[in-house]
């Protein structure tokens, strides 16, 4: 499955939630996507996102171990559908979407618990979150940088145009011809 389709599918899971075990789990299947995504950025995607994307990775695999819920167990992750990632910049931009809704459901669920073990993998499970959306938003931000150096190289492109097109260089020009 396509990679911002597995990312509008988890959160519009989270959204469906009903109750901490829903929340949790939908926690743990975001973590697993944002490790595959990661992997997959690093492996193929474009070059200046390979190191924050190998960080995504890794960050996904050590927090999607944190939560204790059935599918963590059982390792049944709706990432494993993973098959294409076409646009990094709109799956990025959907799986910080996806990461920060997680992180405020935890924060939810941390705030009404009165068991400790669960509040404490909440907050690991929360600052997990937080530091793979730190992952995202770098990425985002290099692709940013990239378009705007792109833009900038088209720009000057364009300075040494006259309004009609290519101005020509001095041996072209009418007193070079002399």
């Amino acid at each position: 499955m396509e990679a911002e389709r597995l990312v509008g599918v988890g959160r519009r899971a989270l959204a469906q939630s009903r109750g901490t075990p829903d929340i949790i789990a939908e926690a743990w299947q975001a973590q697993a996507l944002a490790q595959a995504i990661g992997s997959r950025l690093a492996a193929d995607g474009p070059k200046e996102l390979r190191g924050e994307a190998r960080g995504l990775s890794e960050i996904g695999g050590r927090s999607s171990g944190s939560l204790d819920h059935p599918a963590a167990r059982a390792g049944v992750a709706r990432a494993a559908q993973l098959s294409e990632l076409a646009e990094p910049r709109a799956t990025l931009t959907g799986l910080g979407m996806l990461l920060g809704e997680v992180g405020m459901a935890l924060v939810g669920v941390a705030c009404e618990t009165d068991e400790q073990g669960l509040y404490w993998q909440c907050m690991e499970a929360i600052d997990a979150a937080d530091e793979s959306l730190d992952r995202v938003h770098g990425m985002l931000r290099r692709l940013d940088e990239q378009e705007r150096e792109r833009q900038r190289d088209v720009e000057r492109g364009r300075e040494r145009d006259g309004p009609y097109g290519p101005v020509p260089g001095p041996a072209g020009s009418a007193a070079g011809q002399s």
